[in-house]
């Protein structure tokens, strides 16, 4: 009996073993004498890119950190880069936003410039596009946030003495052959916090500029937030899209802009346009860097052959285009922080039968007939009769039939963005009417183009459909 039980016993205590060893996450131990800078693992990393990025062999870089299985890397973690001589510490990833240069930022983090280059494979300062990361060790020494520009016919000495700074100190940290070295409008860094003087090489008009979840997407909402002096207003582009500014609360000038789910990876011109009072214009233009959306692929859909006939199609698409793209978006901001899925009413969970950017074949049933597309929303399962609510404040601007998304519903939100609801097998507000975040605004149903009963919810941001999961995850501004 005895025996029986030790067995027993030893056998439960072997299965609690083997569980806790499958289930405990394995971490990198470092070789023993393996030397070399930290790097920190951001989102998106692979063991491959960063052997890529640092000119290391795979192999080396996991004989460095012990790692036996290149595919068990989290972000966060820490890890060993070989073959760096001379170089030490942690090497942070920095983005370059709107306005840095290759200049402010060695100014700003006193790099020296030989590592910089070997660190990033720098081959020209050209290659500082908004969105870029770069690789910057964290030195020992203060980083310098304080800007400095000295004005026109004011001496370096005289823009030390404002801004409560050494001009000696100034001119070391900037790398000038002294006091008298510098240059009007020329960005400078010294030792204090951030001032919020003007960023890098803006001109005066602006005080700050910043570009929000770099580097931006395909299908991603860029965020651009600047601050000006008094009475300032701003315009601009980005890749193609004229930019529409709006007063925030903590006051700054707000634009958000789609970037389109189809548009190629690559740089694009992003620029500012900044209107004096006496009606003077200061821009600044910097090539921006849009990445892969990283969509799905192959989706097919058989479909009623009438329903993909440009004949149809097109006036429809013209006419929603007609609502949600304008040259003068609602100035008031009806939402206030996060978007709230629209079936939250009836999915604990959300769960998706088709996500935004899925490119799509659809099939005319019983015909050779077939059209290329993507998907321009996001698709939510339920069944007919489930309650639609509206992810966030707005006012009703459109509600009624339409052939190929039935019965539809869309919202303006406020500031060029605009909410739609297709396939409602019920529509339950008004043109006119204003709703709040939660109000039931339609019914899920199978209406128009459809293989079976869904909630599809698409977002617009100034004339482009964006994926409307980003707006779920995070609040705009």
């Amino acid at each position: 009996m005895v025996t029986k039980l030790n067995s027993r016993m030893r056998r439960n205590f072997f299965l609690i073993f083997l569980v806790i060893t499958i289930l405990t996450p394995l971490s990198p131990v470092q070789a023993q004498g393996s030397t070399g800078p930290i790097y920190i693992v951001q989102p998106g990393d692979s063991l491959s890119s960063i052997a890529a990025r640092f000119n290391v062999s795979l192999n080396d870089l996991m004989s460095a950190n012990n790692i036996a299985d290149p595919n068990q890397l989290t972000a966060g973690q820490s890890l060993i880069i070989p073959g760096l001589d001379g170089v030490t510490g942690t090497l942070n990833t920095r983005f370059i936003n709107f306005g840095d240069s290759y200049r402010s930022m060695l100014r700003q983090t006193q790099v020296p410039e030989d590592l910089f280059r070997k660190l990033n494979r720098v081959v020209s300062p050209s290659e500082f596009y908004v969105g870029v990361s770069m690789i910057v060790p964290e030195q020992e020494q203060i980083q310098y946030n304080k800007r400095i520009s000295p004005a026109v016919g004011e001496s370096l000495l005289e823009a030390s003495v404002k801004n409560n700074s050494n001009p000696w100190t100034l001119a070391e940290i900037n790398g000038l052959h002294g006091t008298w070295d510098g240059l009007p409008g020329d960005t400078l860094f010294s030792p204090g916090e951030s001032n919020g003087a003007v960023t890098s090489g803006l001109p005066s008009a602006f005080i700050s500029a910043e570009i929000r979840d770099l580097p931006i997407k395909q299908g991603g909402t860029g965020l651009i937030k600047v601050v000006t002096q008094p009475d300032v207003k701003l315009g601009g582009i980005l890749v193609d899209k004229p930019l529409y500014f709006f007063p925030n609360e903590d006051g700054s000038q707000v634009s958000l802009q789609g970037v389109h789910a189809l548009l190629e990876p690559g740089v694009y011109p992003l620029r500012l346009d900044a209107t004096l009072p006496d009606g003077s214009i200061q821009s600044y233009e910097q090539l921006i860097l849009i990445i892969s959306g990283n969509y799905l692929t192959g989706e097919s859909l058989p479909v009623d052959p009438s329903l993909i006939d440009p004949a149809v199609t097109d006036p429809e698409q013209k006419q929603l285009e007609s609502i949600t793209i304008t040259t003068t978006p609602t100035p008031t901001r009806f939402w206030q922080g996060q978007f709230l899925s629209p079936a939250i009413a009836y999915a604990e969970s959300t769960y998706f039968t088709s996500r935004y950017g899925t490119r799509r074949v659809y099939l005319g049933q019983g015909t050779d007939l077939k059209v290329n597309w993507w998907h321009t929303g996001v698709d939510f399962g339920g069944g007919d009769g489930l309650a639609i609510t509206a992810p966030a404040a707005g006012q009703v601007i459109f509600a009624g039939p339409l052939t190929v998304r039935g019965n539809a519903t869309i919202l303006d939100h406020g500031w060029g963005v605009y909410s739609g609801f297709w396939h409602q097998s019920a529509i339950q507000v008004q043109v006119g009417q204003t709703v709040q975040q939660g109000d039931v605004i339609g019914l899920v149903g199978g209406t128009g183009r459809v293989t079976g009963a869904h909630l599809h919810w698409e977002l617009w941001v100034n004339g482009v459909q964006v994926d409307p999961l980003d707006w779920l995850n995070q609040p705009y501004p």
